[in-house]
């Protein structure tokens, strides 16, 4: 979710219910500490508790250090990073290519464990592919090692996003830890969340692209598993409130122009599927200045509370779909 869960996300999703919401992934790379990049990732002003610091590398003394670094600079909880799927991650070896060296696996737990008094945690796929699934020995050993929580998203590395998830092998992960086990893909839905932690067994539930212009499922996924009914859809006065209170997080948070520019991804996904948006989603990426991104988004929902108090989709365009963040997980922060 690099991109995408920077800290106007992140508080976002807390406020709309998120238990737990974990940093963008950060670099192992000392060298790249003092960039504009790193640092904005690196930074948890204003955050509610806890802050969780996700970092990836594949060198185990420098992943100790970053670990250490990250910290001294606020980080409650360091995140290990096995689960990324993308090319340039683990064209370095890091990310899910580490799946494939399980004594190296072992290595960079047990540095990172040893380098902080902080809960450590561990986001894995099942496997490097369908026929080299391992997510269960490295459970075991991620335990082992002092793992205080693993996240597991139900694909391969080869099968990047494609294909259903595979809820038997988190299922079978489960079976085999004691530490607590978070089970993440294709959780669209309070409905498929509910289904998830039943079949599973796990402890909680990680959402991460539904949650990209509906950061109202947390509280959604809450409020089902709670009482077993649906919430009402939110009205379009509270989506409007919503998306411009993110918008304003991201301008002062980056900038005006790159806060202009990051706006629009977020813009797209929380309008995406409404009726009568895609004239508007295609005219937003011309716009050149935060004024005239207000004052389209200001037209646009004009426009569509004339229709409707409450959002109307379009059915065959709900495609904000599913990957992040944990409901229902109780960690001892030190």
């Amino acid at each position: 979710m690099a991109g995408v869960t920077d800290r106007p996300f992140r508080q976002l999703c807390k406020k709309m219910g998120a238990g737990l919401a974990v940093s963008e992934m950060v670099t192992s790379n000392s060298l790249l500490y003092g960039s504009e990049k790193t640092k904005r990732r690196a930074n948890h002003e204003g955050e509610v508790d806890p802050i969780s610091v996700q970092i990836a590398g594949a060198d185990p003394k420098m992943m100790a250090e970053a670990a250490r670094h990250n910290v001294d600079n606020g980080a409650q909880i360091i995140d290990i990073n096995m689960g990324c799927p993308a090319k340039k991650i683990c064209n370095v070896m890091a990310g899910s290519a580490l799946l494939k060296d399980e004594p190296l696996v072992a290595q960079i737990l047990k540095a990172v464990v040893n380098a902080v008094d902080v809960p450590v945690t561990l986001k894995i796929r099942t496997g490097w592919d369908k026929n080299n699934r391992n997510a269960v020995q490295i459970a075991k050993m991620a335990e082992d090692l002092g793992v205080q929580a693993l996240a597991m998203h139900g694909r391969t590395r080869a099968c990047l996003y494609t294909g259903d998830a595979e809820y038997d092998t988190i299922a079978a992960v489960k079976q085999a830890i004691k530490i607590p086990l978070i089970a993440n893909g294709d959780i669209t839905t309070p409905e498929k969340a509910k289904f998830v932690l039943d079949y599973t067994g796990a402890d909680a539930v990680m959402i991460g692209r539904a949650a990209q212009g509906r950061p109202w499922i947390f509280r959604e996924i809450d409020h089902f598993i709670k009482t077993g009914e649906r919430l009402p859809p939110p009205e379009v006065t509270e989506i409007r409130s919503v998306m411009l209170a993110h918008l304003h997080d991201l301008y002062a948070f980056y900038g005006d122009l790159t806060g202009m520019r990051m706006a629009r991804k977020h813009i797209s996904w929380y309008t995406k599927g409404l009726k009568d948006s895609a004239n508007f989603r295609h005219s937003m990426n011309t716009l050149q200045t935060i004024d005239l991104q207000l004052s389209a988004i200001d037209a646009f929902f004009n426009h569509l509370q004339t229709r409707d108090h409450r959002l109307q989709y379009d059915e065959q365009d709900e495609s904000n779909q599913s990957e992040f963040e944990i409901n229902n997980l109780s960690l001892k922060v030190a």
